[in-house]
């Protein structure tokens, strides 16, 4: 995966499902459209919940690198 900026950081390591879904849902709200937000998880259910969470959002997946244990996952806001 190539390099994005990143516009907010949202530290979800620590949670599990749902709730790292309930807070990146509140976490986009405050960038704008056009800028990306970074989700940092421990739970490696983030894998497939963040990209259905984009597809029924209308926000974009951008992909997701794991390092440490830790998955950062890139979301694009687009509504």
């Amino acid at each position: 995966m190539d390099e994005v900026n990143v516009d907010l950081s949202l530290d979800a390591v620590g949670l599990y499902c749902p709730m790292p879904i309930v807070k990146t849902a509140k976490a986009i709200q405050r960038i704008q459209v056009g800028q990306v937000l970074e989700v940092v998880a421990d739970d490696e259910d983030i894998k497939l919940d963040m990209p259905n969470w984009c597809k029924a959002t209308g926000h974009e997946f951008l992909g997701l690198r794991e390092v440490d244990g830790e998955y950062h996952v890139y979301v694009k806001r687009r509504v």
